[in-house]
C-alpha cells in the first residue's frame, strides 16, 4: 500500500434508490481511490440501503477532512447516514463482568493473541474475584460494588470511566446487573450482551438446568445491542449446538459457555470492524 494513503471503512444507510452504489464507486474512483472491499443490501421490506466498503485514502488529516467535505454531496442526494473510519485505529473497549469469567477469559485471550483488534483500558466487576487475571494481562481492574441503594452511584462511576477513557465499546461479559434505562440510553449502540438463547422461555436462575428438564435438543447464546428492553435489544450474532438425551444438565452448562464465548466474540469483532449497521430494531451485520 502507498505509504501517502490509509486504509478507511466507509458504512452507509439510507432510503433505497437507484444508483447508490455508482455514486459511491465513481466518487471513489473518480479521486483515484482504491476499494479493496465491499458489501451492500437493500432491504426489501423497509426500502432502506446499507452498505461497508473498504478503501485506500489519504493518510493525512487534511486531505481526509477534504475528502469528507466533497462527499458531502453524495450524502446530500441521498439522505445518508454515514461514517469514515480509519481500519487501523483500535476500538477501546470496556468489559463488565460478574463471577462468571469463561467469557471474560476468551476476549482476554483473543485480545492477548491480537485475534481481536481492540484496547481494553478497563474491566470493571461489581465482585473482586477476577482480579489477578485481568491485572496478569496488564489492564486495569476496578471493583465497583452495586447495591439497589448504589446503583445509580455506581452506574455513574462507570459512564464517567467511559468518558474519561474515551471508551468506544462497553461489553457485558456475563455482567449479572440490569443497566437502568438512563444508562442504556447513554450507551445505546455502544453496548453489547451475551446471553443463553433460551430467554425468554427460561428465565432466572439455572436456564440451562430449567432447558435439560424440559428435554430441549438445542441450545444456544445471543449477542445483542443493549436497550432498556430487558434481553430484546437489535440481535448482532447467535449460534446453537444440537444436544440429546445422554446430555447431564452439567453437559449443557459447558456446552453453553463454549457457544457464549464464540458468539460474544464474533459480536465484538464484527462491531469494532465496522460490519454491523443499524437497522430499526434489526441489524444488518456485513460478516465478509
Amino acid at each position: 500500500m502507498d505509504p501517502q494513503t490509509k486504509n478507511y471503512v466507509l458504512t452507509i444507510s439510507c432510503q433505497d434508490a437507484v444508483g447508490i452504489v455508482a455514486a459511491v464507486a465513481g466518487f471513489l474512483s473518480g479521486r483515484n481511490l482504491f476499494i479493496s472491499e465491499s458489501s451492500h443490501y437493500g432491504d426489501p421490506e423497509h426500502h432502506r440501503f446499507f452498505m461497508r466498503t473498504v478503501f485506500q485514502g489519504p493518510a493525512d488529516a487534511a486531505g481526509l477532512a477534504e475528502l469528507k467535505n466533497a462527499f458531502g454531496a453524495v450524502v446530500e442526494k441521498f439522505g445518508m447516514t454515514w461514517r469514515i473510519d480509519d481500519s487501523a485505529k483500535k476500538s477501546r473497549v470496556m468489559i463488565l463482568v460478574s463471577k462468571f469469567d469463561h467469557c471474560l477469559n476468551d476476549l482476554l485471550y483473543r485480545y492477548r493473541i491480537g485475534a481481536l483488534p481492540v484496547e481494553i483500558p478497563a474491566v470493571v466487576s461489581n465482585h473482586p474475584d477476577l482480579q489477578r487475571v485481568v491485572e496478569w494481562h496488564g489492564i486495569p481492574y476496578f471493583h465497583l460494588p452495586v447495591t439497589k441503594e448504589t446503583k445509580a452511584a455506581q452506574e455513574a462511576k462507570i459512564l464517567e470511566m467511559v468518558d474519561r477513557l474515551n471508551i468506544d465499546l462497553v461489553v457485558l461479559a456475563r455482567y449479572m446487573q440490569v443497566l437502568s434505562a438512563d444508562m442504556c440510553k447513554a450507551l445505546a449502540w455502544k453496548t453489547i450482551n451475551i446471553h443463553h438463547s433460551f430467554l425468554p422461555s427460561f428465565k432466572g436462575a439455572k436456564p440451562y438446568h430449567q432447558a435439560h428438564a424440559r428435554g430441549v435438543k438445542i441450545i444456544g447464546a445471543t449477542a445483542h445491542y443493549v436497550t432498556s428492553d430487558l434481553d430484546e435489544g437489535p440481535i448482532i450474532e447467535q449460534a446453537v449446538e444440537r444436544i440429546d438425551h445422554n446430555h447431564t444438565a452439567e453437559d449443557f452448562v459447558a456446552i453453553g459457555r463454549d457457544i457464549e464465548n464464540l458468539v460474544l466474540s464474533r459480536a465484538v469483532k464484527f462491531h469494532v470492524e465496522r460490519r454491523v449497521i443499524p437497522n430499526g430494531s434489526k441489524t444488518v451485520v456485513f460478516r465478509q
